[in-house]
């Protein structure tokens, strides 16, 4: 808390018989003038820099500059933001707990006591990324699904056991049991957090940071939080504050109401469209207007959700009657709920009817125009009205198709898969044989229908409205088409509480829809295989299908690698392209299939009335929530089960294929790292637009033929156990191995191919990136990668960023990054560079075979945004040299870099005091 407090804003509020110190905004006002009109999201940031003023950190300019922003509504002012604690999933939380183990190692090895590695602020890691749909279309799914992640996963639960035990301020929430922001949501959050210290309970707004990019969706709880890279979290937790530019703030007014038959989820993809094309890169977005008086807490969480897809820091809603009805319904505590509203109403945090703050920019969404929506094939902010979906495929499938030349003939089937495809005449279509029957499978063909991911198992009323398209659907005698996976995992126990209270799940079951698991399967890639005779069908006359997901990410290769097209839909319509099996009909005018009076079904048919989804989501109550979050941290037997080492450090197995010491701090009690410049670069990939984390770094299969694949193979692991490279996210040398895999990255060096391989530039071979990486390392040579627009949008992956530095990489140049992954390559000492004056690299007309210098590091006096001169030697000897835009964008920044990366900064204080 402060230690100042220069305004003398520290006042108390009591609520019932409990007496709260807090730092008044009001009494902030009388000197910083009046604060109504700021957006309550920057009321949030300057609430937390009035706590934190200690005039080193936080100074009382800091405070005045967020206090004028109000003029220019905007500010170039660096701030230092503590967030009240830590979200983790186990994807990025397993990598930063070795992090932590391998802190303490360094530590102990500088003589220092390894149990001074602590988060000093509270950490929530939750469980919900390890399960893969294994087993679906059956009422013994979930069970089998958990007992395969158990087996597949021990050793990486085991590690996490024994952090529960080491560490302080670190609780695990165990496999089974939800999606980190659902929990986050339902149970976690308080929208004001409370610390008891020097004898007094302070009260201060609940926020947090989280190492995954869709923590935003607590802001629909009136929780200010956003993504962070694994490594920033890990310095968060650690007492580091997040060094950050006071940002513009867009307002959203909404107004109107939702017509019938249109979801939540239609609304979000309409507002992800409209934020992705007005730029909010970058910024913070919030909602007001009086349409808020009719958007239900559920609906705001899910477009707070997508805000990384419509690429804002965060989408916040203010707090209001709507926050307080959740939080009672979700069995928050009568005393929170209390000191919520006497909290938000006396610091100006509550929203009122006819509110109108100054914001840096605003546009407007009458709630009555939006119309149903799916969003593809290959990208959140691209949606498509539902009657276009079928003709947005097609317009796909031409840039996608290339006739075969009739001398191919016919294309055999490989082992006797059971795949038999027509002459080259008919590439498009191929029969298949499963449990003794034949099947046509087509371009277009759904192979994938999955109810999944937090964006949308959060809101009771599409999810309700899947459950009654369900049962109209087998009432009416349809059925899902044999060749679609389909899959139901919610993002808590919850919701199949109420599916049975509703009596909805039978019908779910009939349909394919069983339970597979609590977690985000289909959405982060943990899809599954297909049936093998699909796969081979889809492998051998390269078809192009598809999968339709409720999710909030639909990059290529990221759903499942064989699948090139996927959708983002409603839950209802999930189901609804289940029962037609294709994208290829415009399933809102032409009918479903046949139902058993030989009629024909269409959507219109099984749609549910707004009544009907009201009527059962009134079946959503408290003790729900009571009875699934009463021992959310025990676990089921198995996790009980698991043998945990007791001791301070962690006993490094040199046999394990999931958990091993990282190199990254083997010099940390040497002298800091010398700055300086690069030169004599070979270029390591060359690379277009919209390269994500998930090419850089993916998150699913592993492929038996890939560096990766060898690797285990060579540990003696087979490829049935490979998991995924998420999972496995606690080994450097499989994640080193799997940086620029994906089976979708397309390098321009061999001339935009698919695949992670490059040209081997002494040689002129073609390599696995790893491969070509690991021969530049021997003779010395440095390494650079360029690459276009938008580079690192995806998923707050610390190992794109980690990978990288270990592969050699010593700086990206791209033509713009994404917030997150820019700071994590600071994070690890690599240099992120930007192209200026609208060049690029087709303007400088690069090949990949040239060699780079980059200059102006060496004894300079590294200062935020400066620029360094890259040189450019063409093959012919010819050199050309432009300005670049360095991106190390704050003072704290060029501290970290020049510590070797953020967490050496930090572990040499420590060992240092």
């Amino acid at each position: 808390m402060s230690s100042l407090d220069s305004l003398k804003t520290l006042s108390t509020l009591k609520v019932d018989d409990k007496t709260y110190h807090y730092f008044s905004l009001p009494l902030a006002a009388k000197t910083l003038g009046d604060l109504g009109k700021l957006p309550m999201s920057l009321k949030v940031l300057l609430e937390n820099l009035l706590r934190w003023e200690d005039g080193k950190t936080v100074t009382e300019p800091d405070l005045k500059a967020l206090a004028a922003w109000l003029k220019e509504r905007r500010s170039d002012r660096e701030i230092q933001y503590r967030p009240a604690r830590v979200l983790m999933q186990d994807f990025t939380g397993v990598p930063a707990v070795v992090d932590l183990a391998a802190m303490r190692a360094a530590m102990a090895k500088a003589g220092g006591d390894p149990q001074r590695i602590n988060p000093l602020s509270p950490v929530d890691l939750v469980i919900d990324h390890s399960v893969m749909v294994d087993k679906f279309g059956s009422t013994s799914a979930f069970e089998q699904n958990v007992d395969i992640e158990m087996e597949r996963n021990g050793e990486r639960y085991a590690f996490l056991r024994w952090g529960q035990d080491a560490f302080d301020n670190f609780s695990v929430v165990p496999p089974g049991t939800g999606i980190c922001h659902q929990v986050n949501l339902e149970y976690l959050g308080r929208t004001v957090w409370t610390k008891d210290e020097d004898g007094r309970t302070y009260a201060f707004p609940d926020t947090l940071v989280g190492t995954d990019s869709h923590t935003t969706m607590i802001n629909g709880l009136g929780v200010l939080g956003w993504g962070v890279g694994g490594i920033e979290a890990e310095a968060a937790m650690l007492g580091q504050p997040v060094s950050m530019l006071i940002p513009e703030v867009v307002g959203f007014k909404l107004s109107g109401k939702l017509k019938e038959g249109i979801t939540a989820t239609d609304l979000v993809l309409t507002v992800t469209q409209m934020l992705r094309s007005k730029g909010v890169v970058g910024k913070f977005v919030e909602f007001y207007g009086d349409g808020l008086a009719d958007l239900p807490l559920a609906d705001r969480a899910t477009i707070a959700n997508m805000a990384p897809e419509y690429g804002a820091t965060c989408g916040f809603f203010p707090v209001d009657e709507i926050t307080l009805d959740y939080l009672r319904l979700s069995g928050r505590p009568d005393a929170t709920v209390k000191l919520v509203e006497a909290y938000c109403k006396a610091q100006g945090l509550w929203r009122e009817a006819g509110q109108e703050p100054i914001f840096t920019d605003t546009l407007a969404l009458d709630m009555g125009t939006v119309e149903a929506s799916l969003a593809g094939p290959k990208r959140p902010q691209d949606r498509v009205a539902l009657p276009n979906v079928a003709q947005a495929f097609s317009d796909f499938l031409s840039l996608q198709f290339k006739p075969a030349s009739k001398e191919e003939g016919r294309l055999e089937s490989e082992g006797g898969g059971g795949v038999a495809v027509g002459s080259a005449e008919s590439v498009g279509e191929a029969d298949y044989s499963l449990d003794g029957k034949t099947w046509r499978l087509k371009n277009g063909a759904v192979v994938i229908a999955a109810i999944t991911s937090c964006t949308n198992t959060s809101n009771p009323s599409v999810m309700m409205a899947a459950g009654l398209v369900a049962k109209k659907a087998v009432e009416k005698g349809l059925k899902s088409q044999p060749w679609v996976k389909t899959s139901l995992a919610p993002g808590s126990k919850v919701v199949t509480d109420y599916y049975k209270a509703a009596g909805l799940t039978p019908y779910l079951d009939q349909l394919g829809f069983d339970l597979v698991g609590y977690g985000c399967t289909t959405c982060i890639g943990n899809s599954g295989p297909l049936p093998d005779p699909i796969e081979k069908a889809i492998t051998q006359a390269d078809l192009t299908v598809a999968s339709v997901l409720s999710g909030n990410r639909n990059f290529e290769g990221r759903v499942h690698p064989l699948v090139k097209t996927n959708w983002l839909a409603s839950p209802p319509l999930v189901v609804a392209y289940a029962l037609a099996g294709t994208v290829r009909i415009d399933i809102s005018s032409e009918p479903l299939g046949v139902g058993k009076d030989g009629q024909p079904v269409y959507l219109r048919d099984i749609w549910p009335s707004q009544k009907e989804i009201a009527d059962a989501v009134a079946q959503v109550s408290t003790s729900m929530f009571h009875k699934e979050y009463a021992e959310v941290f025990a676990g089921d037997e198995q996790w009980q089960a698991i043998e945990v080492p007791q001791a301070a450090t962690y006993v490094w197995q040199d046999s394990s294929t999931y958990i091993q010491h990282p190199p990254f701090f083997d010099d940390i009690d040497g002298p800091l790292p010398v700055i300086e410049d690069v030169k004599g670069a070979n270029i390591l990939a060359l690379l277009g637009d919209s390269v994500t984390t998930d090419h850089i770094s993916p998150a699913g299969n592993i492929k038996a033929d890939s560096p990766a694949g060898r690797y285990l193979r060579e540990k003696g692991v087979e490829p049935k156990d490979f998991n995924s490279y998420g999972s496995r996210r606690g080994n450097h040398d499989v994640m080193m191995r799997g940086t620029f895999a994906n089976i979708r990255i397309r390098n321009e060096m061999l001339g935009g191919e698919e695949g992670g391989n490059t040209l081997y530039i002494p040689t002129g071979e073609k390599l696995a990136i790893y491969d070509a990486a690991m021969r530049y390392q021997a003779t010395g040579t440095p390494l650079v990668v360029i690459a276009g627009q938008e580079y690192g949008t995806g998923s707050s992956r610390d190992w794109a960023a980690k990978g990288t530095n270990l592969l050699g990489v010593k700086a990206v140049i791209a033509e713009s990054f994404e917030r997150i992954h820019r700071s994590n390559l600071v994070g690890m000492g690599v240099l992120p560079l930007q192209f200026k004056l609208d060049q690029n690299r087709k303007s400088l007309k690069l090949t990949g075979k040239e060699t780079l210098d980059i200059l102006g590091l060496t004894g300079a006096d590294i200062q935020p945004r400066m620029n360094l001169t890259l040189v450019i030697t063409r093959e012919d000897g010819q050199q050309e040299k432009v300005e670049v835009l360095c991106r190390i964008d704050t003072l704290n920044e060029v501290e970290y870099f020049k510590a070797g990366g953020i967490l050496h900064y930090v572990l040499r204080q420590l060992i240092a005091s």
